[in-house]
């Protein structure tokens, strides 16, 4: 077995299912995407070779792309600042063991599980003149019937709320179980020292969860990146554009106006900057894992 396995030709015919599937579903579609990018192309008709102009046009001449590429740096931002220290409170509140850990770490994932479609059309109703928001604001003095998704100063920020709420408890579960695998003899040599609560966590439980928290950062920064489905649900973009993010500009130019070109462009760049900022991630959590790896 032990030959088996240090035999580069069998690992080379073992891995070559899973490479060639790699290459048919992920790289291959990638790159006939970004070539499309370089035609006027309506996905049926002839194509009209255009160069590099559908990728520069994105940033020179289109003020809704670069509108749809500064709000999902928002969302990127509510998910780093705000989701995960909240998912990072409740699995350290967790892990501790309170009562009842089982059900909460349960009700905490629920949201998780939900369809988008369900979770936005939940928050369009919440939102709407006479949701409950509206109920709640109320409640404390403060009498309205704004309908926050129809309002183009409001709805985008309408949009990030269920975002957020909705992914808080897969990162919590991911630091979670990070926690957990930390072995406890450190808490004990740091009780000795006089580091208890807050200063353990930051001591021990940060650097140590650095590798998790790394996949955490990335998994919300990409997703907010390319973030779709609960915006394409509760406003689709709008109103007047209020709303976009590249990927509902995207599907708007590919299914609904027919210029697959262009779209193919903003397709493509959307996988360029998700690869661009996780490549950035990396080099900044290289040392911090390093570190804990010598612990």
């Amino acid at each position: 077995m032990q030959k088996l396995y240090s035999n580069k030709k069998y690992i080379a015919i073992f891995v070559m299912p899973a490479f060639i599937a790699f290459l048919c579903i992920g790289v291959v579609p990638l790159f006939i995407t970004g070539y499309y990018g370089l035609f006027d192309y309506n996905g049926i008709g002839e194509k009209t070779f255009l160069g590099l102009k559908n990728y520069i046009d994105l940033f020179t001449e289109d003020p809704q792309f670069i509108k749809a590429i500064i709000n999902s740096f928002i969302l990127a931002g509510a998910s780093l600042f705000i989701q995960l220290p909240i998912s990072f409170i409740l699995a350290v509140t967790l892990a501790r063991g309170v009562k009842g850990e089982g059900f909460f770490r349960t009700i905490y994932f629920v949201p998780v599980v939900i369809s988008s479609m369900v979770i936005g059309q939940l928050f369009t109703r919440i939102f709407n003149s006479e949701g409950l928001f509206n109920g709640l604001l109320g409640l404390i003095g403060i009498h309205t019937t704004q309908a926050w998704l129809a309002d183009s100063s409001t709805a985008f920020i309408a949009t990030v709320v269920p975002a957020v709420w909705q992914s808080i408890g897969y990162h919590m579960l991911i630091m979670y179980a990070g926690i957990k695998n930390i072995s406890p003899d450190y808490y004990e040599a740091a009780r000795i020292d006089g580091a208890t609560g807050i200063k353990a966590t930051i001591k021990i439980t940060l650097p140590l969860l650095a590798p998790v928290i790394k996949m955490c950062v990335t998994f919300a920064l990409v997703g907010s990146l390319r973030a779709f489905d609960l915006i394409y649900v509760m406003t689709g973009g709008g109103p007047n554009h209020a709303s976009e993010v590249p990927a509902t500009l995207m599907y708007s130019n590919l299914f609904t106006k027919g210029v697959y070109g262009y779209g193919s462009a903003q397709a493509f760049f959307i996988v360029f900057e998700c690869l661009f900022f996780s490549l950035i991630i990396n080099r900044i959590f290289k040392k911090a894992e390093d570190n804990a790896s010598m612990i």
